[in-house]
Order: C-alpha cells, then structure tokens, then sequence
C-alpha cells in the first residue's frame, strides 16, 4: 500500500494536542445525502483502517452523520483508539424520518446528543465538540449561541467533553463564544470560491486558533470549475487535489478534512501533502475567485 508522507502537510495545535494538518472527514461514510447505511460498510472500515495506517491522526464526524452510523463504524474499524487519534465531533442539529436537518439547541437535545456520541464511538470524553449554528442552513448568519454553547460548557465542567469549538459561524459569534468559553477551533464553508471567511482566518490565526473548511469544491460555477481543472491538468493533479493544495498554503492554522468512502479517493487525498504550488499558480487560481460565469 503506498501512503502519502503527511509530515509535509505540517502539524497544527488543536485543543491541547498537535494533529497533522491533513485529516479525515467521516460524513461521506453514511449512505446517499448523509442519510441511512452506507452501501458498501465493509469499505467503509477498510478507508478508515487505511486513513490512520497513512498517518491520519485527526476524524471529523457527527452523531447526525446517518444518524449513529459513520460514528458507530469508526468504532467498528478503530476501537481501542490509537493514544494520537483526535476524534472531533458535532453536535446542534438532528435528522428527521425524512433526511431534514433540524436545530436542536434545547439542553435536553444536546445533553442526548454528547450521549449519544460518547456511546456510538465507545469513549468516556469527547476530545473536541463542535456545536454547529443553525442561525444559517446554507452559511452563517448572526444569532446569539449563548445558550446552547453554556450547555455544552456545563457538560464540559462534567468531564464529558475536553475543548469546544464553532461550525457555521461568524466572527461575532465566535467573539460572543470566548466569553462563556475556550474555542479551540471553527469550522465553515470555504474554499477557491468561496473566500468570505479571508478576514476571519486571519484573525484566527492571530489567536492561534484552527480553522477548518468544509467543501472544497462547493458552489463552483461552471466557468471556475473548468478554470480550476485547466490548473489542474497542467499539474497532473485532480481538481480536488489541487483545491485541498491551495488551502494548505492558504494559511498554515488550516486544518482539513477531506472525506471519502474509497480507498482509491482517500490515497488521492492524503497525496495532497506532497504537492506544492509555485506562486504562479497560487495567483491563477485566485483569479478563480472572481470569475463570473460567461
């Protein structure tokens, strides 16, 4: 098996541990739109035997991933953990019979929720919980998260969860955050094209804190995706790989979590670590960015 040397991707403080940069991102191991049993389960363990045998020491995942299921076959195909896995879940939203993500903010939701977690991957504490806003379905909108984010800090003072963290938020509410808690790190949608976030990664970087984006490729217009693959084929890369590529050297307290259901994908992911961009092509695929579609 050839496995990416992930030292290159550097490592990051996140909570009180130090991660690769690269890791893994669990969602796509649920069935289709995140949703019942994946199709082929037996695969699903072996990517994730995979992902930590290359090196992977960083699993983003939800209970609501499913629900129960990704969390329940990183347990299938990890349990006991190895002493450097990070495991960072999240919690603030539940599935409906029908696949809907609804809120669920109330402290008896997210009491259920760290629960439910903390048995479907078989530990005691939970390393990070991100408590995900659900003030914006499709990005962040303000809204105050001092309730929901105060039980979560209550069960911390517990013992069941060691550091917190935002998803889906804005500067404010990360601001508003530090003041009922530590946030050790935020996660949101960012990428090539979607750079809203610039100024806030900045200032997380200031802090020292991780910022983990979410779906590399998402909301590509047709014209900058067929710019990013003309980048790509000049490089012998992927899209994918090229775009996970131009966020490692975006800001070095990136933390990503590429994720897959393949073996043959994830080998691709983790071959990020050995690409670097020289700064013509960083500038070509920031045009990217403000390419309209024709």
């Amino acid at each position: 098996m050839q496995t990416s040397n992930l030292e290159k991707s550097g490592t990051y403080t996140l909570g009180d541990r130090t991660v690769k940069r690269l890791g893994y991102g669990a969602m796509q191991l649920a069935g289709k739109g995140v949703f019942g049993p994946p199709k082929d389960r037996a695969e699903a363990v072996a990517v994730l035997r995979e992902a930590i045998e290359s090196g992977v020491d960083h699993i983003d995942t939800s209970d609501f991933y499913g629900p129960h299921v990704t969390n329940q076959i990183i347990k299938e195909a990890l349990h006991p953990y190895k002493d450097d896995l990070v495991i960072v879940t999240k919690v603030g939203a539940v599935r409906g019979e029908d696949a809907s993500w609804n809120p669920a903010f109330s402290k008896e939701a997210l009491t259920q929720a760290i629960h439910d977690n903390l048995r479907n991957l078989g530990l005691d504490v939970i390393e990070v919980v991100n408590l995900r806003s659900m003030h914006g379905t499709y990005g962040p909108e303000e809204g105050s998260l001092e309730e929901p984010l105060s039980v979560l800090a209550d069960l911390q003072r517990q013992g069941l969860i060691k550091h917190i963290g935002l998803s889906n938020v804005t500067s404010k509410q990360v601001a508003d955050g530090r003041k009922i808690t530590d946030i050790v790190c935020v996660q949101n949608l960012y990428n090539l094209a979607h750079r809203a976030d610039d100024p806030l990664i900045e200032e997380l970087a200031a802090a020292g804190t991780p910022y983990v984006p979410f779906f590399p490729l998402g909301g590509f217009s047709p014209l900058q995706s067929s710019t990013l693959s003309d980048v790509a084929a000049k490089l012998g890369a992927t899209p994918m790989q090229v775009a996970l590529a131009w966020l490692l050297q975006r800001a070095p307290n990136i933390l990503l979590i590429p994720g897959t259901s393949s073996r043959a994908h994830l080998r691709e992911n983790l071959a990020v670590a050995d690409i670097t961009l020289s700064a013509e092509t960083v500038a070509e695929l920031e045009g990217i960015g403000s390419a309209k579609p024709e």
